[in-house]
């Protein structure tokens, strides 16, 4: 489908461009974690970086038929400070896609009648709320000086979708099998 609505078009552009530094963001936070004794945080930034690679890449799918460049104004947290700090920084960045960036997204496409965008803007909103919760609970433990208890932590790879210690045997976002789903141990 060639989006005839550039609003919708601009929305999965800044999704993407929100979701690939989230990424890398995560990335570098969970460095960080581990240098400073949280291996467990340190896992946990790096599944969510995957789940947030699994989303910027279904805006990107999304987009399939776009093409040029274009410049992409995104959301974006910048810094490095302790391990809660960062936390705090990642559990920020999920609050706003939770409560403003993809709803009015998805009203947006609900407007337009983008059907193909809608699914990974619905994907990713189900999952960031899941994972709010677990940098929460993260961020919760490191301000008592310790490791948050979790030793798995799985991410379907269609949907994003996360799961501590066990997931269950279908995800509940978009109905792959846990046995498509990457662990990260």
């Amino acid at each position: 489908m060639i989006f005839v609505n550039p609003m919708t078009a601009e929305n999965l552009r800044s999704a993407f461009g929100g979701e690939s530094q989230a990424h890398m963001r995560y990335l570098i936070w969970g460095d960080k974690a581990k240098r400073d004794g949280f291996p467990n945080v340190a896992n946990l930034f790096k599944a969510i970086s995957y789940a947030e690679q699994v989303h910027a890449t279904g805006h990107f799918n999304a987009l399939k038929n776009e093409d040029g460049d274009f410049s992409v104004t995104s959301m974006a947290g910048f810094g490095l400070g302790t391990t809660s700090e960062n936390l705090q920084g990642a559990i920020n960045g999920e609050l706003f896609e939770i409560k403003q960036m993809y709803p009015s997204y998805i009203a947006v496409a609900e407007m337009q009648e983008e059907k193909s965008a809608l699914r990974p803007m619905n994907f990713a909103l189900a999952a960031e709320k899941i994972h709010a919760k677990l940098f929460q609970e993260a961020k919760d433990s490191v301000d008592k000086n310790k490791d948050i208890d979790i030793e798995k932590v799985y991410i379907c790879p269609v949907c994003g979708y996360t799961a501590a210690d066990e997931a269950e045997d279908i995800c509940p976002i978009c109905g792959v099998s846990k046995d498509k789903f990457k662990v990260f141990d």
